[in-house]
């Protein structure tokens, strides 16, 4: 199964991502959770023109992929996984819990730090937000991304093929929690207490502050609740929320390619802050929002 799944890595997460894009591209065509501001044609043409830029920088730059570093580690006895003996159904379940706390982490870490805020912007800046805004990365921080993801199999140890299915479903919940749909309220409510939904992420897009740090979960939802970061729902509501970045809305800007990999190396990052709350209201949000 290892070596069956190493050889084949490339040709199974591309056929999870065109069979989830396709589900998720007709479910947002027949109920659109939101009206889009921006004409589809030009914003997934960038979206998905910088998905493919990625790729092909990635298979340059680390050709043997995630799958290789777990291969090179279970071969070596690296990560703590590979040290101590579990039932490999837990072992593997662990190992895609604890690279999905690693993902959050590294979220947190791209809104706290600077410079790092300035690649992540990218991702924020979309106008809209759709199934392509989950993949919507500048290439400098896919590639931190790829070698943060090759320190933590390292450390943790997981099976090639827990690293292939943590791939797959990362993949699959960031086009979900991404999408441009809508749950029904008491689904959304009971699913959101495992899963990241679409109506729960979709405020980490919002323009204000304290919205946008908030909800970093792209897959688990435990980690924003046990870490204080959760939020139910945004101020405005999902349907008069505004999403994107203040400073940024030109869309020459944002939504072109060009535009889009020169964003990090425009403009200042002054007063920028994580969990920044000048923008709090003093009631909370409403549960069950539905506007």
């Amino acid at each position: 199964m290892e070596s069956f799944v190493q050889t084949h890595e490339a040709a199974i997460r591309l056929s999870a991502f065109i069979g989830i894009f396709a589900i998720m591209a007709l479910w947002e065509l027949a109920a659109p959770r939101r009206a889009l501001t921006l004409s589809k044609t030009v914003r997934w043409g960038s979206n998905i023109g910088l998905v493919v830029l990625n790729t092909l920088v990635l298979r340059l730059i680390f050709p043997a992929a995630a799958v290789g570093v777990a291969a090179f580690a279970a071969e070596r006895g690296m990560g703590l996984l590979n040290i101590y003996q579990i039932p490999a159904l837990l072992a593997l379940v662990l190992a895609v819990v604890a690279l999905d706390f690693v993902v959050w982490l590294q979220h947190v870490m791209v809104h706290a730090i600077p410079a790092l805020w300035r690649l992540h912007r990218v991702h924020h800046a979309d106008l809209d937000y759709d199934l392509t805004t989950g993949a919507r990365f500048h290439p400098l921080e896919i590639l931190l991304s790829m070698l943060i993801k090759f320190a933590a199999i390292l450390v943790i140890g997981p099976s090639v093929v827990a690293v292939v299915i943590f791939e797959v479903v990362l993949n699959a919940t960031a086009m979900f929690n991404h999408g441009n749909v809508r749950l029904p309220a008491w689904l959304d409510r009971r699913l959101r207490w495992v899963l990241v939904t679409p109506d729960m992420h979709r405020v980490h897009h919002s323009v204000e502050d304290d919205e946008t740090n908030s909800n970093f979960g792209f897959n688990l939802s435990i980690w924003d609740r046990l870490f204080g970061t959760y939020r139910d729902q945004p101020r405005a509501g999902h349907l008069g929320m505004t999403i994107g970045i203040r400073d940024h809305r030109e869309p020459r800007e944002v939504a072109h390619l060009p535009g889009m990999l020169m964003l990090p190396f425009r403009g200042a990052i002054t007063d920028y802050a994580i969990n920044r709350r000048q923008w709090a209201d003093p009631t909370p949000p409403t549960k069950g929002e539905s506007r």
